[in-house]
């Protein structure tokens, strides 16, 4: 069943990210302290940003499901990204805010939505996540929401720790 934008939860909306929301990702792709336990673990240019969101927009067109913008009801203001991606681990559920969101559990209610989807229309049955050894913050909310550390594994060129959720 595919889903229907946008995801909603008290404080956020998600929705497919879009061309025109470029700059306000720049501002969090482009942000080095948000970016270091993301991916290459370093900030992206225009350029890196524009091809991410290519990327997604590919990848939501592919498998239904993809990054999603982040948008925060209360301000209207894209935030970040939270969606499920297919990699070599499996479907994977990711989140990066901008730091000025931090410490609000706006993670925890993304990933939620995340989690939601995959559980509901999406009915995929095992969803996988990865956080940095050096990010405690991250396997706090995969914790919350109801994933489980299994192993450690190199990704990025760097340690991370494994987790897992079955339906």
């Amino acid at each position: 069943m595919p889903l229907e934008f946008p995801l909603r939860s008290a404080r956020l909306d998600l929705r497919p990210v879009e061309e025109a929301d470029l700059d306000a990702l720049l501002q969090v792709y482009g942000d080095p302290e948000v970016m270091r336990h993301v991916g290459e673990g370093r900030p992206v240019d225009r350029a890196g940003a524009a091809a991410m969101i290519a990327a997604y927009r590919a990848h939501q067109h592919e498998h239904g499901y993809a990054f999603w913008a982040v948008i925060e009801r209360g301000t209207g203001e894209l935030i970040g990204d939270a969606g499920l991606e297919r990699t070599e681990h499996g479907v994977e559920l990711g989140y990066t805010l901008a730091r000025s969101r931090w410490g609000r559990g706006l993670a925890t209610e993304a990933g939620r939505l995340c989690v939601e989807a995959a559980d509901g229309p999406l009915s995929l049955p095992h969803l996988v996540a990865l956080a940095d050894l050096a990010n405690p913050a991250s396997a706090r909310v995969l914790a919350h929401l109801g994933f489980v550390a299994d192993d450690v594994v190199e990704a990025y060129g760097r340690p991370h720790r494994h987790f897992t959720r079955a339906r």
